[in-house]
């Protein structure tokens, strides 16, 4: 059997310079970020400030001048921000109306809608439809007609129904459960639901 050569590595040695090459360069990659990023929180301010914009929104007739994050969407910034919690987030995909708003007096999506675009405009929440202790006709008409059962998508229903009737197009029952299907009532009170808004909309 011929004997190694002196020069030569041997397999068992070549092996572990290898793997220590392999341990060297993954450390590195590690702590690259750690050794060149001085002031990560700093970094991180900058970085957020590039989307950051200035909103002047009135909301249940409050003005609001507000520095957000161009992302925030008009959901969160009611609940997360102004804690207006009326407005309910139910699949934050615009598919179950629980979080319906009228902006400039059309009915919205609030997690669709960008707070960015509300800039100059109109908001009105379930919390800005009663005047003082005197509620809504459509509120009222709610409550007369039991038009709802859990409650969590009411707040929803009345502001799509508020703006429906605005809107003019509250004719017929299937008109009114055509233009009211965007917002779902999982406890099924869709006829009483029905009821309310023809009674708001024929008074």
């Amino acid at each position: 059997m011929e004997k190694q050569k002196s020069g030569a590595p041997r397999s068992g040695s070549s092996r572990r310079e290898f793997l220590a090459q392999i341990t060297f360069a993954g450390a590195g990659l590690t702590l690259a970020p750690l050794i060149t990023n001085a002031n990560p929180e700093a970094d991180m301010a900058a970085s957020s400030a590039i989307y950051n914009t200035t909103v002047n929104v009135t909301i249940n007739g409050k003005v609001h001048n507000l520095t957000l994050d161009t992302r925030v969407t008009l959901l969160d910034l009611l609940r997360e921000r102004l804690s207006m919690t009326g407005t309910k987030k139910g699949c934050d995909h615009g598919q179950c109306g629980a979080c319906t708003v009228l902006l400039d007096g059309h009915r919205v999506n609030s997690c669709l809608t960008l707070s960015a675009v509300c800039d100059g405009a109109q908001v009105t929440t379930i919390e800005g439809l009663a005047e003082g202790e005197k509620l809504h006709p459509m509120q009222e008409a709610f409550i007369k007609h039991d038009a709802f059962q859990c409650g969590y998508c009411t707040p929803g229903q009345i502001c799509s129904a508020v703006g429906l009737v605005k809107e003019g197009h509250a004719k017929t029952d299937a008109e009114i459960r055509e233009l009211m299907s965007g917002n779902i009532c999982r406890c099924g009170a869709y006829q009483n639901i029905l009821e309310a808004i023809k009674e708001v909309h024929n008074a």
